[in-house]
């Protein structure tokens, strides 16, 4: 009998190293000695700038765009001692992360090859202060009371939805003309009184800072290397936007194809958003759906189906004006236009509930502990509802909205159509039975 193979040796470890505007002298001994026995050193180009003569190994800028190239990265240098440079804690919308998903991506598609495959690659993460933490001390901040938007590779209009009124806002730049275009966003959305300031190259020996207000900022472009201090202040007469579901209908552009505010935050309540799922808003008419199911954590995702592409349009604007720039907005309809999408964790149905299969199509996409809300106003596809309903259970209600409005010199009620609501949560699959016991003086 043959003896084993031996197994594969481990890997040697990747090393991530975090490094900030103080450079080398700001470096902790354990960064320093992996910096120095490394054989490959992997950074952006000021990151690598920054380090000594001492070491020594191979200089590897990044390449544009990052995300593609880590995979081949890894591959190429593998079997030699690899450290990567990253700006501050690289945990901390880093490169750890994307080092990390890769890593684990690669070890899931290893579990499935032969027993004696490559072992995954170990990561070592050596952290410094973040830009965040710096940012806090020199403001006197509770960093865990302070919010932190970043906008490095991400849409300006991320930054909406952390608008409050005396809300602490710390913004990741992406370059050096972010504060400009933050600036003129805070007047578009009546936040010109924000007191703004620019802190650059943060614990450096270049450190600087510059201040003003968005509404007369008119400073120009300073070091790319920077970040953003907001304390907001509202200009009288802004409309407030709470952080629950439930918008004012007039915070929307809409043709009158718009889920009104108290039904909305009740199909909202319906829905459950929670963080990191995906809902799909069929029927999107003006995207009010999907845009406060992403209002309601940044990790949420949504996609909106809708037909129309004059109202597809108006959902991509809705979404950008009210902060979530993320919402896919597909045109086309449903259920052909579902094909190819990621499962959803919730399907709302605000539209089209008469289309044939649509129903069945969405039921058939839930997993197991999924969500269904379904509305309507006609009496068609309230029938329709009814039968869903008394085939998977759920919750049937009415819901009936009035306003009270001036009669003559008096004030009366006037009643807005009633929208029926289904809401559905998708079993999990019966457990399979216990195989029956023998019973006495029955053979086993």
């Amino acid at each position: 009998m043959s003896p084993a193979p031996p197994a594969p040796a481990a890997p040697e470890p990747l090393s991530v190293v975090g490094i900030g505007a103080d450079g080398w002298d700001g470096l902790p001994a354990a960064s320093r000695q992996a910096l120095c026995a490394a054989e490959v050193l992997i950074g952006g180009a000021r990151q690598l700038a920054l380090l000594p003569a001492e070491c020594t190994g191979e200089r590897v800028p990044w390449p544009s765009p990052l995300r593609p190239a880590v995979p081949g990265l890894l591959a190429a240098y593998a079997g030699r001692r690899v450290c990567v440079l990253a700006s501050g804690d690289p945990m901390f919308y880093g490169i750890g992360r994307t080092l990390t998903e890769v890593i684990e991506e690669q070890a899931a598609a290893g579990a499935g090859r032969a027993a004696g495959g490559p072992p995954a690659t170990a990561l070592r993460i050596l952290p410094h202060p973040s830009s965040v933490s710096h940012a806090c001390a020199r403001l006197g901040w509770p960093l865990e009371d302070t919010e932190v938007v970043t906008l490095v590779g991400r849409p300006t209009e991320n930054l909406v939805r952390a608008l409050y009124d005396g809300r602490r806002v710390l913004v990741l730049s992406a370059g050096a003309g972010t504060p400009a275009e933050v600036a003129a966003l805070l007047r578009a959305h009546g936040f010109g009184p924000t007191r703004m300031r620019v802190l650059e190259q943060l614990g450096g020996p270049r450190e600087r800072t510059a201040e003003g207000t968005a509404h007369d900022w008119d400073a120009p472009p300073g070091d790319p290397l920077n970040v953003l201090a907001l304390d907001c202040r509202r200009a009288p007469g802004t409309p407030a936007l709470a952080a629950v579901p439930g918008l004012p209908d007039a915070a929307y552009e809409h043709d009158g194809q718009l889920t009104k505010r108290h039904v909305r935050a009740a199909t909202l309540a319906a829905l459950a958003p929670a963080p990191g799922e995906l809902l799909w808003d069929i029927g999107g008419g003006s995207g009010s759906i999907a845009i406060e199911w992403l209002r309601a954590h940044r990790s949420c995702r949504a996609v909106s189906v809708e037909r129309d592409p004059v109202r597809a349009e108006r959902i991509g604007r809705n979404a950008r004006t009210l902060g979530a720039p993320g919402l896919r907005v597909v045109t086309g309809a449903a259920p052909a236009a579902l094909d190819g999408l990621p499962a959803p964790d919730a399907v709302f149905i605000g539209g089209g509930l008469t289309a044939p299969g649509l129903l069945a199509a969405c039921w058939a996409a839930l997993p197991a502990g999924g969500r269904i809300v379904a509305n309507t106003v006609t009496l068609e596809s309230e029938a329709l509802l009814a039968d869903w309903y008394r085939r998977h259970g759920g919750e049937l209600v009415r819901l009936a909205v009035a306003h009270a409005v001036p009669v003559g010199g008096f004030t009366g009620w006037r009643q807005a159509m009633p929208v029926t609501q289904w809401a559905a949560v998708k079993p999990l699959p019966a457990a399979p039975s216990p195989p029956a016991l023998p019973q006495e003086n029955e053979p086993s």
